[in-house]
C-alpha cells in the first residue's frame, strides 16, 4: 500500500482569466487522477478554445510534490517559459492529482521570457488560490464476523477508525462488510481482535 493514503485534490474544475498587455490568459485547473485523465482534460480545453494562440499545460499525478508522473508543454511559447514554471507552481501547491491548462490569446505585444514566466506562473497561482479542494482517501474493505454479544461494542469502535458498515448479514454470527481508510485498517483489525479476545474472523476484501 502507498505511504500516501490521504492527500488534497481539486474538488471541481476552477477557471480564472487575466489580461496582460492585451494578451488574454485563461487558466483552467482540474482533478486528474491518471495520465489518461490529464490528456483528456487537455484535449477538452484545446477543443473548447480552438482559435487560441497557445495551450500550455502541466500535470502532476500522485501525491502533492511527487514528480514521478508529470508532464509539461510550452505549446509554441519560448522553451521553458510556460510548462516548466506552471509545473513548479503545481509541485509546491500542496495539491495532488492535478492538471492545469493556460490558454493564451496573443494580443500583439511580446512579453519577453521573464514576462511569460511570470504570466504563466501567476495563472496557476491564482487558480490554486480559488480552487475548492477535497481529500483523496484510499479505502480498504474488510469482512468481520463476530458473535451477537459483541455487536454493540463493535459498532462503538467504528467511528474512531472512520469505518462504515456497508453490509450486514445475520446468521449464527453477524457478518459485516466494512469500508474504512487504508491507513486505519491494521489498527482496526487489532482493535476488533482485542474486543473479541481473538474470536472475530477478519478478512480483507478486494473491490
Amino acid at each position: 500500500m502507498s505511504e500516501h493514503k490521504r492527500y488534497v485534490i481539486p474538488a471541481a474544475i476552477c477557471r480564472v482569466a487575466e489580461e496582460i498587455k492585451r494578451s488574454r490568459f485563461i487558466t483552467t485547473l482540474a482533478h486528474t487522477p491518471t495520465q489518461a485523465d490529464a490528456r483528456a482534460f487537455i484535449a477538452g480545453i484545446q477543443a473548447e478554445f480552438p482559435d487560441a494562440s497557445h495551450h500550455c499545460w502541466a500535470y502532476l499525478i500522485g501525491p502533492p510534490g511527487h514528480t514521478g508522473m508529470v508532464g509539461i508543454s510550452d505549446d509554441g511559447e519560448p522553451h521553458g517559459t510556460a510548462g516548466r514554471p506552471m509545473l513548479t507552481v503545481l509541485t509546491h501547491s500542496g495539491i495532488g492529482d492535478v492538471a492545469v491548462v493556460i490558454t493564451r490569446y496573443f494580443g500583439g505585444t511580446k512579453l519577453g521570457t521573464g514576462g511569460l514566466v511570470r504570466a504563466y506562473s501567476s495563472g496557476v497561482q491564482q487558480a490554486i488560490k480559488q480552487v475548492v479542494c477535497t481529500e483523496r482517501v484510499a479505502y480498504g474493505f474488510v469482512q468481520v464476523m463476530i458473535d451477537y454479544a459483541r455487536v454493540t461494542l463493535f459498532k462503538r469502535l467504528l467511528p474512531q477508525f472512520e469505518a462504515q458498515i456497508e453490509t450486514e448479514v445475520f446468521a449464527s454470527a453477524v457478518t459485516y462488510g466494512i469500508k474504512l481508510p487504508e491507513e486505519h485498517q491494521e489498527a482496526f483489525g487489532i482493535a476488533v481482535k482485542n474486543l473479541t479476545h481473538g474470536q472475530a474472523v477478519i478478512e480483507e476484501q478486494k473491490k
